[in-house]
């Protein structure tokens, strides 16, 4: 789906995908997968691996790609991703 390093735009991909168009809890779920220690965030490495939740054989987001990501969805700065940050991501993403 995002086969060059550098090219990856979550609002794009959200939209790609049809998360944009999903209720919360459907985007909760999707928060879940991603989420794989259960942590309840999406911390940094988890973020690099993302597409690889999506797509089998995804590649992983570069470094720069991954702190882009991390930044526009860390509304709190606390360094990670919760539930709420998420699905607030998504929702942004459907009006772009």
């Amino acid at each position: 789906m995002i086969a060059d390093a550098g090219t990856f735009n979550y609002k794009k991909f959200f939209k790609a995908c049809g998360l944009t168009g999903k209720s919360d809890a459907d985007i909760q779920a999707a928060f879940n997968i991603i989420d794989q220690d259960n942590s309840g965030f999406i911390e940094e490495e988890e973020l690099k691996l993302f597409l690889q939740n999506f797509e089998k054989g995804g590649r992983a987001l570069s470094d720069a790609e991954t702190k882009d990501f991390l930044k526009a969805g860390d509304s709190d700065g606390d360094g990670k991703i919760g539930v709420a940050e998420f699905v607030a991501m998504v929702k942004t993403a459907k009006g772009n």
